[in-house]
């Protein structure tokens, strides 16, 4: 039986893989803050969906308290999965210093705590964002991340140096996923998909940065848990690796498959690019399949119709 560690467990991405471990017969412990970046109502419903299994555990606290981490690691883990972050980028140009702090000093509690208490492996979240506005496409790994343009990019760019050094000094497995715009089921309500499915039903007009000509690699979030499944049964030594659907659509064509899939037409405010908005994010995932198995199967259309499935059903529409 597999014992591990979720950071951010209450959280989109962190409630989605803790429930495919529990599924498997696996020891779930959460750590989560609940703070109140988006509704803290909506991680504890996921923290109750959780509890209905008997291996998970949740604990309430932040990963910049160090005490907290010592708690956690009371418990003996086979592998560490390090989601919680400070998210967005928008909301990092408006407050720095909390992404800097959380991010940076957060993760080096988390890799601290761990080379107190080794796991066999980690699986830490990076973000498509360290590519930047980088002017070849899909983005790879080996590709130049060293200019970022917003402090939610720095701050994952960051991540992975510091996770390479981590590695290089106690010789714990460490991946690190970037993430290409995850969504789905659960998804945090301020992210586009999300957002913009509650605005167009409500008849709210929604803004559109970049007139609606951004283009995103937008990945379903059971091929994301697929990712991180496969990761951790796989070797590694120190790694980072693509998970996104290697497809991109434009912000404008993404409104259209909502409106169809809604049957409601969208109100649309046309707006510049925002600052720190990339144009493009598009994942070559070559190394992610070779090396992983990995293999995503949900294309936007399909993805889309399943997130308005849930949206139209789920009791609260937020």
């Amino acid at each position: 039986m597999t014992q591990v560690l979720i950071t951010g467990g209450a959280g989109f991405i962190g409630s989605a893989i803790a429930e495919a471990r529990l599924k498997k017969g696996d020891n779930v412990v959460s750590i989560d803050n609940f703070n109140d970046f988006y509704d803290p109502t909506l991680k504890h419903q996921n923290i109750k969906r959780l509890s209905t299994y008997s291996g998970f555990k949740s604990i309430e606290g932040d990963i910049r308290d160090i005490e907290t981490m010592n708690e956690c690691f009371k418990y003996s883990f086979d592998i560490v999965i390090h989601l919680a972050a400070m998210a967005g980028v928008r909301p990092s140009i408006d407050d720095p210093r909390l992404y800097y702090d959380v991010n940076i000093n957060g993760t080096f509690n988390v890799l601290d705590a761990c080379s107190k208490n080794p796991p066999s492996k980690i699986i830490m979240a990076s973000s498509s964002s360290v590519y930047g506005n980088n002017e070849k496409v899909p983005f790879q790994e080996s590709d130049g991340v060293d200019f970022p343009i917003s402090p939610y990019a720095a701050t994952k760019k960051m991540n992975e140096v510091m996770a390479y050094n981590f590695y290089h000094l106690h010789n714990i497995p460490i991946c690190c996923c970037r993430f290409f715009t995850v969504y789905g089921p659960y998804q945090r309500p301020e992210m586009a998909i999300h957002k913009f499915t509650k605005m167009i039903d409500h008849g709210e007009p929604i803004p559109v940065f970049n007139h609606g000509e951004c283009e995103r690699d937008y990945t379903y979030i059971d091929d994301i848990v697929h990712g991180l499944e496969t990761i951790m049964s796989t070797q590694y030594g120190y790694d980072v690796v693509n998970l996104g659907e290697s497809q991109t659509i434009s912000t404008n064509k993404l409104i259209n498959l909502i409106e169809g899939t809604l049957g409601k037409k969208a109100i649309k405010t046309l707006m510049p690019a925002q600052t720190g908005d990339v144009q493009i994010t598009f994942a070559n995932i070559d190394h992610a399949r070779s090396t992983y198995g990995y293999d995503p199967k949900t294309n936007i259309d399909d993805g889309i119709s399943k997130f308005v499935e849930w949206y139209q059903s789920h009791s609260i529409k937020v």
